[in-house]
């Protein structure tokens, strides 16, 4: 009778088996690890949330922003002859509307859904009130234009208190013969300066701004314009090369 032997295993093979069942385990191990990584890396991706960026209607709370600027009565005729070109860039670059309401003589802005920048209604509000201050519109739009421009307004009296023919020769001093003296600080400072009775605006930026009114300072106080006219020289000759 023959007796089934069956299989007959090696203790080497045996062995060798064990080791080869060992390294695929690991592997597949290292696999499954790989593989949860990429999937929460797609996970975490997928919830990370993308908003869209906000329009200036939204940023206002979803209501239309309003503004309401004075215009003083000797500047209702400026204001008419120069209308087209103020409301072309308030409506064209802007994107706002404008009116002006005869009854309260006041220039109304308004923003709209086809505003996009949020500051779009306050920079027009700035541009609309240097004009209603006396500047032109050509100098007055660069508040439009460029985020570095302010108006700094003072009184003469600020600087020194005076009266009567010594207030009157102390604007003089500022104006000079012709506007001389004006146009001197304007063009060495890169300035815009407007003369209002006893009020003075200055247009420009902040550095700018501080030159023209320290030198407008000076010539209030007494300061003979010929030494001005010398610090202006000097001012312009640095800002030159400087740009």
């Amino acid at each position: 009778m023959e007796v089934d032997e069956g299989v007959v295993f090696q203790a080497g093979q045996v062995e060798a088996d064990a080791a080869a069942a060992a390294a695929a385990g690991a592997g597949a191990e290292d696999v499954g690890m790989d593989t949860t990584d990429g999937e929460g890396a797609a996970a975490a991706a997928a919830a990370r949330p993308d908003f869209p960026a906000l329009t200036a209607r939204e940023m206002g709370g979803g209501k239309d922003d309003f503004r309401r600027i004075r215009c003083p009565p000797h500047r209702l005729t400026p204001l008419r002859n120069c209308w087209e070109n103020i409301v072309t860039p308030t409506v064209e670059h802007m994107k706002l509307q404008i009116r002006f309401n005869r009854k309260t003589r006041n220039v109304e802005l308004k923003s709209s859904k086809h505003t996009e920048d949020a500051s779009a209604l306050q920079k027009t509000a700035d541009f609309i009130q240097a004009f209603m201050l006396g500047f032109e519109v050509q100098d007055a739009v660069a508040l439009l234009r460029l985020d570095d421009l302010y108006v700094d307004s003072f009184q003469v009296q600020d600087v020194k208190t005076l009266t009567g023919d010594h207030l009157s020769r102390a604007i003089g001093r500022i104006a000079g013969q012709g506007g001389k003296t004006r146009h001197a600080i304007e063009n060495a400072t890169r300035t815009r300066i407007i003369v209002a009775d006893q009020k003075v605006h200055i247009l420009g930026s902040f550095s700018n701004i501080k030159v023209a009114r320290d030198a407008i300072c000076a010539l209030i106080l007494g300061a003979p314009p010929g030494k001005v006219y010398n610090q202006m020289r000097n001012v312009a000759r640095r800002m030159s090369e400087r740009f």
